[in-house]
């Protein structure tokens, strides 16, 4: 995926989360074996969706909502249903890849 369109995404995506969440006395949930816990910061290694190998901040198939910034971006692949950066299928030389955990 290109740089520009994956920043315009992550904004997207910040600014939604910051927009649709009001203070709260409750824990954020913890992570499932394959799922990031709902306060990890974007991008990080712990920002991973286990299940489709892919950052969970950007994981269309767990979150839905997230296809219309995709779309805006021209990043979506109509025939897959999933962004294009994220087709393996139209791009089998696609890596993915997790970022190392911090130091």
């Amino acid at each position: 995926m290109k740089l520009a369109s994956m920043l315009i995404v992550a904004a997207v995506v910040l600014t939604g989360a910051a927009c649709s969440k009001g203070p709260s006395n409750e824990a954020a949930p913890a992570a499932s074996a394959t799922h990031a816990a709902a306060d990890v910061v974007p991008g990080s290694h712990e920002d991973w969706c286990g299940e489709h190998e892919v950052p969970e901040s950007m994981c269309t198939r767990c979150n839905p909502s997230l296809i219309a910034a995709f779309k805006a971006t021209n990043d979506w692949c109509g025939e897959h249903g999933l962004p294009e950066s994220q087709c393996l299928k139209c791009n089998p030389d696609l890596k993915i890849v997790r970022p190392p955990k911090a130091q």
